[in-house]
């Protein structure tokens, strides 16, 4: 048998286990190697036909699938090197002269690390989603020293609920400033049949806020939240306050720390009639470094956007692909600009990130994005529950996004109508459980809808909109 004959079979082995071993006479050990390969084939593509991409995707967040990938990355490697090698072997490629015998002995070795490499990146990528998994989530969502949560039920992990509703936030807390503001603020209302979405964004600077009647807020601020003006003339009383105040007084509530994230879950779910099952804080600049790990998003900004202590940084207009930190201050400057405005670049930042965030994508840049995940993330979602949001979430990739956003002329910041707001969310909410979700595809689509109409700044008649809606428009 020639030189090329044998790596030839070699080739052939690393794709079909057993061919270079029939091909040498070892007939019954190649049809085991053979007969194990087709084996293990199908028992994936049973796996996949029975569960389901939404259903496995999940189960990648458990402990209980992680630990054991890892130990067959780590085997199967092992066993595809020893196969490449014993393979080379009982091709018997002694009777090669010498300089074949050399090269091929060579390029079996290169093949067989080559074969190890794409077990090990499993593993590697493995190692990186159970740590980030570990930093992020906990495993219940209780409080020190509460019994913990029972495990969600496989037939309904959704206790009965149609809707399942988390709080986004986005926090500006740094080094030098003192507890945290939650300066962005949007719950997502998903449905969990459809995957059809709402996103209410709140703005920061609602005031006079209203807390559940009974609770240790309201009975401080039976009026709604107040506060005397602060010496340089600003307020700490508005609804991006509500976390800092709740962490900064412990004896509002009995003495128990850390209250800040339980208060303003209840008061935006009071506010919106609605309750709220969980929360995620994100560090705004810790989301500029989860942009840079996807490689930046494209936008067009429809003006040019200043920013800076000074004004000295500048965000141009034009479409292009922004970076992590030109992303952000595209999305939070009020510089020559207002809350209001600032909120639907948010909006504008949120959908192009849903949008451009493929598989593939995540796939290629997964330690990156594994990275600056961790150390942005602040969640009450408890571990369990990973197993059924991230089905979920591939469904919103899917199905219907519109926002609400409550802002002038729809609602009055400084006296707001609390009653208004809620009959806004009630309507929306209805509305979107009557949307068809867009048909599902392999290649996730670059849009959930059409503009309805593109405009820059909210209507007064009609405070739903697509979520990417007035974006991109000059």
């Amino acid at each position: 048998m020639s030189a090329g004959a044998i790596l030839g079979w070699l080739v052939l082995s690393t794709l079909a286990p057993g061919a270079a071993h029939l091909r040498a006479g070892w007939r019954k050990t190649g049809l085991v190697l053979i007969s194990c390969y087709a084996a293990l084939l199908l028992a994936l593509l049973g796996i996949w036909l029975v569960n389901g991409r939404d259903a496995l995707a999940g189960s990648l967040t458990q402990d209980s699938v992680l630990v054991p990938i890892i130990v067959m990355a780590a085997v199967l490697g092992l066993a595809w090197f020893a196969l490449i090698v014993h393979s080379f072997v009982v091709l018997r490629p002694g009777r090669l002269p010498q300089t074949g015998q050399i090269l091929t002995g060579v390029l079996t070795g290169l093949l067989a690390v080559a074969v190890v490499v794409p077990f090990g990146v499993v593993g590697q990528y493995t190692l990186t989603a159970r740590d980030a998994l570990d930093r992020i989530f906990q495993p219940t969502a209780q409080e020190p020293g509460d019994p913990p949560a029972p495990d969600p039920k496989p037939e309904d992990p959704w206790a009965g609920r149609k809707r399942v509703n988390i709080l986004l936030l986005g926090g500006d807390a740094d080094d030098n400033r003192t507890g945290v503001r939650t300066d962005s603020m949007n719950l997502a209302s998903v449905d969990v049949q459809t995957g059809n979405t709402v996103l209410f964004s709140l703005p920061r600077n609602l005031e006079d806020v209203r807390f559940r009647p009974g609770t240790p807020m309201a009975e401080r601020f039976p009026d709604g939240f107040r506060l005397p003006t602060d010496p340089g003339g600003g307020r700490s009383d508005l609804l991006n306050s509500v976390w800092e105040y709740a962490d900064a007084h412990p004896e509002i509530f009995g003495g128990k720390q850390h209250q800040g994230a339980k208060v303003l879950m209840d008061t935006i779910g009071y506010t919106l009639g609605v309750k709220v099952d969980w929360y995620a804080l994100v560090n705004m600049w810790g989301f500029a470094r989860l942009i840079d790990a996807i490689g930046g998003v494209t936008i067009t900004v429809e003006q040019d956007v200043v920013f800076g202590r000074y004004n000295e940084g500048l965000v141009k207009a034009g479409t292009r692909k922004l970076k992590g930190a030109d992303a952000m201050w595209y999305a939070r400057s009020r510089t020559y600009s207002d809350d209001f405005t600032r909120m639907r670049r948010q909006r504008c930042v949120l959908g192009a990130l849903l949008e451009q965030a493929d598989p593939a994508t995540v796939l290629t840049r997964f330690n990156q994005i594994a990275l600056a995940t961790k150390e942005l993330i602040r969640t009450d979602i408890p571990r369990p529950m990973l197993r059924h949001l991230v089905p979920l979430a591939l469904k919103v990739k899917n199905g219907e996004v519109t926002s609400v956003q409550f802002v002038p002329p729809i609602i009055n910041t400084g006296y707001p109508d609390w009653g208004k707001i809620r009959d806004i969310a009630d309507k929306a909410l209805r509305d979107s459980a009557r949307t068809n979700p867009v048909a599902a595809s392999a290649t996730p689509s670059k849009s959930p809808k059409k503009n309805k109409q593109a405009t820059d700044e909210p209507r007064g008649d009609d405070p739903v909109k697509n979520l990417t809606e007035g974006c991109g428009t000059t």
